[in-house]
């Protein structure tokens, strides 16, 4: 996936969620929403990791284009990775963002962690 895709990738993915609580921050190689402090979904040049939690990762497993997230090496439970094709047209991903927003709306608001400095100790 180019740039140009990356960021209007990035641009559709904005305008399915609302306003309120909503922050971006660069996470993952890529763009994250994340909502109450709470990552929902991971715009990248290799698509999208969707936040869809344990009770709902069976289901989107079994979805077209959709594998199980393995940064490491090891899986993430309940983090989903889509490949490009997944997400191509506009209501697909409205589903996969809207899967994820029921699991992530459910979760305790998670508070800022405060920034590291340089020598890896929190700043005052």
């Amino acid at each position: 996936m180019s740039d140009l895709m990356e960021t209007v990738l990035i641009e559709r993915t904005r305008a399915l969620i609302p306003d309120e609580n909503v922050e971006r921050k660069r996470m993952f190689g890529g763009t994250c929403f994340m909502v109450n402090g709470n990552m929902l979904v991971c715009v990248s040049r290799r698509g999208l990791m969707a936040r869809v939690g344990k009770d709902q990762e069976a289901e989107a497993l079994a979805r077209p284009h959709a594998s199980q997230c393995r940064p490491t090496g090891r899986p993430m439970a309940g983090f989903i990775r889509v490949e490009p094709e997944g997400i191509d047209s506009d209501e697909l991903l409205k589903s996969w963002v809207e899967m994820a927003r029921a699991y992530v709306c459910a979760l305790p608001a998670n508070a800022a962690r405060p920034k590291k400095t340089k020598a890896g100790r929190a700043a005052r």
